[in-house]
């Protein structure tokens, strides 16, 4: 018995090798290449790289991040897609635990909402928006003040990079109802009012049978006005606050004694083809109206066609400017100010453009938002002040 058994074992045993061996000879799929592994992980940041928000997208984020995360350095490199590269999981843009999201519910019967294009930068986000939305709070302690970016791109980069989650309009409208709020200020940290304003107001216009008072304030920039001309308190307020950080931070006493060394200063807008868009042209007068002869202002877009890189560049150096310094006329020094307008690697940043005129003897960039600065802050809330002040009117 004990015989059979063993000749059983060993016959197993023989079967078990044999299939083993047939396994072997088998063709095994071929590992994949690095490029490969870097190409799929592109694909899955292209993916959320959109402006629309569905049900697959905290799916998606974390799919993307877990997947960058089993690269190697060297894969992490050949990250490349129609708007992937290695710098949207792996640029160092500050601690996002500095930011708060402002997300929570428990919110009241009185919200004041902090609505912002947005911006992946982290240190720029909590200075700049974080900046606006603190004092904003300390104004108002007995409103709750909540946050809503209006760039989905943006929410998904942030949440799949740093795993911070950040309302769309949509989701927090929905948070106000669902909270029970009666009363929402709406106050938009946007520069003017174009087309994100207008996009907001849509958004706005879906809710309003669903809260009982909605009040939407001014942007920072007031009201545009009907031609080039035209200034406000508001322009003004903002032109001498960034005047005077600008004058400050290139280690200058006054604008006047900047002039007096060759030194302009370059503020760099967005720019839009929204008829909104002559507030850059009323922003170059208000500087005029203020005596600020060494300051242009510039956009990316090139609209209004005197603010394109070339025809700042022309002017400047057709005042006989020698030094120049570039900072943003935006409320967030994100993604614009520190590549469009600060890369010296990339041949069609304001830097690089300026440098290759060969106009300057110095070009420097200062990278700061106008939401950091204190009177640009104050200016917020006085708008938001007369947004509460005409509930009761």
């Amino acid at each position: 018995m004990k015989n059979i058994v063993k000749i059983v074992c060993l016959a197993l045993a023989v079967c078990m090798i044999a299939a083993l061996a047939a396994c072997a000879k088998q063709p095994q799929p071929a590992a994949k290449t690095d490029k490969e592994l870097a190409d799929e992980v592109a694909a899955l940041i292209d993916a959320i790289y959109v402006q629309t928000r569905t049900d697959k997208t905290e799916e998606q984020c974390a799919a993307a991040k877990a997947a960058w995360d089993k690269l190697t350095d060297a894969q992490k490199e050949l990250v490349e897609g129609e708007e992937a590269d290695p710098d949207y999981f792996g640029r160092d843009t500050g601690d996002a635990k500095s930011d708060d999201p402002r997300n929570t519910d428990n919110i009241g019967e009185k919200e004041l909402l902090v609505v912002s294009f947005g911006t992946s930068f982290n240190d720029s986000r909590a200075l700049d928006i974080k900046g606006i939305e603190d004092a904003l709070a300390k104004a108002f302690p007995e409103w709750a003040v909540r946050r809503a970016f209006t760039a989905q791109i943006i929410i998904n980069h942030v949440q799949a990079r740093d795993g911070e989650k950040i309302d769309n309009m949509e989701q927090a409208l929905d948070r106000a109802v669902k909270n029970g709020v009666k009363t929402l200020v709406i106050q938009p940290t946007h520069l003017m009012h174009g087309a994100e304003y207008d996009e907001l107001m849509d958004a706005v216009a879906k809710y309003q049978d669903k809260i009982a008072k909605i009040v939407v304030a001014e942007p920072l920039l007031g009201e545009v006005g009907a031609d080039a001309s035209v200034v406000n308190a508001d322009k003004e307020a903002v032109a001498k606050a960034v005047v005077a950080a600008a004058v400050k931070d290139a280690g200058f006493a006054s604008i006047e004694e900047a002039d007096a060394a060759g030194a302009a200063f370059v503020l760099m807008g967005h720019g839009t083809s929204h008829t909104a868009k002559v507030t850059y042209s009323q922003m170059q007068a208000q500087m005029t109206a203020l005596g600020y002869k060494n300051v242009f202002i510039g956009t990316v877009e090139g609209e209004p066609e005197e603010t394109a890189c070339e025809n700042v560049i022309e002017a400047a150096a057709s005042a006989g400017y020698k030094n120049v310094v570039l900072r943003p006329l935006m409320v967030v020094a994100g993604d614009h100010a520190n590549n469009d307008m600060a890369d010296p690697e990339d041949a069609e940043s304001w830097v690089s453009m300026f440098t290759a005129s060969k106009k300057f003897e110095k070009i420097d960039c200062q990278i700061a938002g106008l939401g950091r600065l204190a009177d640009v802050q104050a200016l917020y809330v006085a708008h938001t002040q007369a947004a509460i002040d005409s509930l009761t009117d």
